[in-house]
């Protein structure tokens, strides 16, 4: 048999280049601040925030490996963001190492959901507050998106093995139970939801010093949204129209809040705008009232009250449920054939 030098050439080529797996370098860098348990965590051991934009020497290196699995957590976008970034990775280069890290993420999310579906912010540190479900800083709407987009294979998802689709399948489904539970009753009557709960008795808890009991706006949006996206049953359809009640019920019109430059520092400004609505941050619980937590755990009621330190360093309005109200909500409505 006679081989063409050419033809012979050209297939080795072709060969060594199908067998070079193609590289995403913010996925390399994920994929080695991975923590063994499968989460990745907010800050390296030294408390250093983790910043995918450094270069890795040794010294930062040395760091990463000697971070422990009670820093892995969903705060803060932690763990969801590098599963969502490495199954992008993954969708543009085929690379089976992304995959595999994102799959590990994953389980790493199954694992810490709580029988009851909530999820904890840390897992499997348990210390303090860490061990309650948390809605704050929207840590569990974000899993339970990994896990519903994984369960679809929505958002380049489509390769996760079927046995995790199916397992987040599960998941979702007990995450939107507790959702629809945990929603805060006023005699009877749904409002919103509250930042962290207890994970036993599934009630409302307070976490850091300035973050008492309260009703948390921010984060009730992202649930309203995620509930949303679901098919709808009557409960998930009463629970949505009940929320937007209460919001546009406790929204306060004719103010604006924004960071602005006095003598030189940066502050925060609750300032009179008639083209403007804003809401409060937190609620009371029973009444409704805003609400502003300290420091030192005290509770107030005027903002004016809450010490410099913390009316400057906490975003305490916004404009949190404008757009939900404006356009999304009327827009489920419309697609789902619903009244108001």
């Amino acid at each position: 048999m006679k081989f063409n030098i050419c033809t012979l050439a050209l297939g080795l080529v072709s060969l060594n280049i199908s067998a070079q797996v193609k590289k995403d370098t913010l996925a390399e860098k994920m994929m080695l601040y991975q923590l063994p348990v499968g989460g990745w965590g907010k800050q390296l051991e030294d408390k250093s925030v983790v910043d995918y934009s450094l270069p890795v020497d040794k010294n930062l290196l040395r760091k990463i490996k000697s971070t422990g699995d009670d820093h892995a957590t969903i705060d803060n976008n932690a763990t969801s963001r590098e599963i969502n970034a490495l199954m992008k990775a993954y969708s543009e280069t085929k690379n089976p190492d992304y995959l595999k890290a994102a799959e590990k993420g994953i389980r790493y999310l199954l694992t810490m959901q709580y029988e009851n579906g909530g999820f904890p912010q840390y897992y499997p540190n348990k210390g303090l507050y860490r061990k309650q479900i948390t809605f704050n800083d929207n840590a569990m709407i974000n899993a339970l998106t990994v896990l519903y987009n994984t369960a679809e294979g929505k958002n380049d998802f489509i390769a996760v093995d079927q046995k995790l689709k199916e397992q987040s399948k599960k998941a979702v489904k007990n995450g939107i139970e507790c959702i629809l539970k945990a929603q805060v009753l006023q005699n009877g009557k749904p409002t919103i939801w509250a930042d962290q709960y207890n994970e036993i008795t599934l009630q409302p808890d307070k976490a850091r010093a300035f973050e008492p009991v309260s009703l948390a706006t921010a984060e009730s949006v992202g649930i309203v949204r995620f509930l949303m996206w679901q098919p709808v049953t009557p409960d998930i359809e009463k629970s949505v129209k009940s929320a937007v009640k209460w919001f546009t019920e406790n929204d306060i019109e004719g103010y604006s809040y924004n960071v602005v430059k006095q003598n030189g520092k940066t502050v925060r400004v609750l300032a009179e705008d008639k083209n403007s609505v804003v809401w409060a941050r937190f609620y009371d619980i029973h009444d409704n009232r805003p609400l502003f937590g300290d420091r030192d755990g005290s509770v107030k009621y005027n903002y004016n009250e809450v010490s410099e330190e913390r009316r400057n360093g906490y975003s305490w309005f916004g404009d949190f449920a404008k757009k939900l109200i404006d356009k999304e909500y009327p827009k489920w409505l419309n697609s789902n054939k619903l009244s108001q």
